[in-house]
This record gives structure tokens, sequence and C-alpha cells, in this order.
């Protein structure tokens, strides 16, 4: 009796995180920004797809995984988690350390949510000011077919300095 294997589902597949990645380096060529880098989670927390463009400093990589996780972990964006977690420092270390330092509470972590409402994975983007990143990964999602958490960027993302 031949033994099978049974496939796991992802609740995000490989096409769709590529498809993010792509669309979050094309917003960041058409609108100037620095380079980025870029990572999509599954709602497990799973690296499903990871860009880092050629001029990215060595710690972009973990400032996105970060994002991506800390957004994931909390079930909001990054941008929510600063400014709900503000005046509240102890709590930010706490959750640093329980997430064995995977937690960057600054904007450029999104979820990403599907026609029923729910997260189905996160992405997480680092290279410019943190306000710059969230645009890129909320419009990368939307260029997906998919909604944000937030929905929309920072009014003013493009006035953000490094």
């Amino acid at each position: 009796m031949a033994e099978h294997l049974i496939p796991i589902r992802s609740t995000l597949s490989l096409d769709i995180a590529d498809q993010i990645c792509v669309a979050a380096l094309k917003l960041r060529r058409a609108n100037g920004l620095l380079p980025l880098t870029v990572a999509v989670l599954d709602a497990g927390g799973n690296l499903v797809s990871f860009r880092r463009e050629d001029g990215c400093g060595v710690l972009r990589a973990d400032i996105a995984m970060g994002k991506a996780w800390g957004a994931l972990g909390m079930g909001m964006s990054t941008r929510q988690i600063r400014d709900r977690l503000a005046n509240r420092p102890t709590f930010q270390s706490a959750l640093a350390a329980a997430s064995d330092g995977r937690f960057i509470p600054t904007p450029g972590g999104v979820l990403i949510i599907d026609a029923d409402g729910q997260a189905i994975g996160s992405v997480g983007i680092s290279g410019d000011a943190s306000d710059k990143d969230e645009f890129c990964a909320i419009g990368a999602i939307r260029a997906a077919g998919l909604a944000a958490e937030p929905p929309e960027p920072q009014a003013d993302w493009n006035d953000a300095k490094l």
C-alpha cells in the first residue's frame, strides 16, 4: 500500500505573496522612494515571500520581518501598535522579549485581509521612512486584490523623513 502525503493548506499562496512583493517594489520605484526590503508572512507567521533590493542595509530584512511579525502577532497594524503603546514602553519591551526580538512597533507592518474579513497574513516593509514603507505595503496588498489593515496610508505619508 502506497503512502500518501496530505497537502497542507496555506492561508496565503506563494503566487499572491510574490505579487505583493513585486507590487511593493513597483510602487517604491514609481514614487522615488529608497530601496526596500519586503517580507510577506502567512497567518502562521511563516515567511512566504521575501525581496531585498540592492542598496538596503543589513538590518532591513530583520526590520521588515519584525514589522510583519508584530502586526500578525498583535492582530493590528504596526502603526496602530505604535499609537496604542506610545505611553507604554514597558509593555513594548515585554512584547519584544516575548517575540524573541521579532517585534518592530513602527509603521510598515500591515495585515492582509481576505474577502471574508479574516487576516490571512501580513506584510512588513523596511527601507525608507516608516510611513512610506506602510504606503507601499497597503498599495501592494490592494494590487494583489486583497484588503489591507489599515485600509489607507497616513494622509501625509510622502512628507515623512528618515
